[in-house]
């Protein structure tokens, strides 16, 4: 995961609040870790229309918790590949504020199998936090910061029910910020 290049704009206010943000008030007792399970039931018996239930009732709940308006969600078959010379991009997921849907794609590009459900829940996390940025925090874009990565893993930890992870950032070019898998896997390891 790479952090978006700071705008050099008007926005770049709002970019580094959204990058000092790094957590998210959670609701207690809100049936999301059930909801995340019925998700992974769903998906692993290959039953479309009830992971679409499910993850409409995470988002619904969601949203009702942090206030904003509810978005629609759908569950999409097979991923899109862009393929080009030099590289290959699959899409997990997107948001569209004017619309305010959700996209989730519950199939790998290449050999159309039901993506892992740890990757299917944190996309569903990542593009809810988008929706987050524009309607709760007000920020005229939805920046990929440091902050929203952050965000979205205490929503993930959250509805998997597991301890939140910490993150450890490297730094790039252009100011921008990389996730260190390993340095983050080794911080992590015998945590329980």
């Amino acid at each position: 995961m790479l952090t978006d290049p700071a705008p050099h704009n008007s926005d770049l206010t709002g970019f580094r609040e959204s990058d000092r943000m790094t957590t998210l008030e959670l609701p207690e007792n809100d049936g999301l870790p059930a909801i995340a399970k019925s998700i992974e039931t769903a998906m692993k018996a290959e039953q479309t229309a009830n992971v679409r239930r499910a993850c409409a009732d995470f988002v619904r709940i969601e949203s009702k918790f942090y206030e904003v308006s509810d978005c629609n969600v759908r569950v999409l078959a097979a991923k899109p590949l862009k393929v080009r010379e030099q590289w290959t991009m699959e899409l997990f997921g997107d948001y569209a504020p004017e619309t305010m849907v959700i996209r989730v794609w519950m199939r790998t590009a290449v050999r159309k199998e039901i993506t892992s459900f740890g990757t299917f829940l944190s996309t569903l996390c990542h593009e809810f936090c988008h929706h987050l940025d524009f309607k709760k925090f007000n920020f005229a874009d939805s920046w990929h910061t440091r902050g929203f990565y952050e965000r979205a893993a205490v929503l993930y930890h959250h509805a998997r029910g597991t301890p939140r992870k910490r993150l450890v950032w490297a730094p790039m070019s252009r100011g921008r910020w990389r996730i260190d898998w390993q340095r983050t896997r080794r911080s992590t390891e015998g945590v329980s």
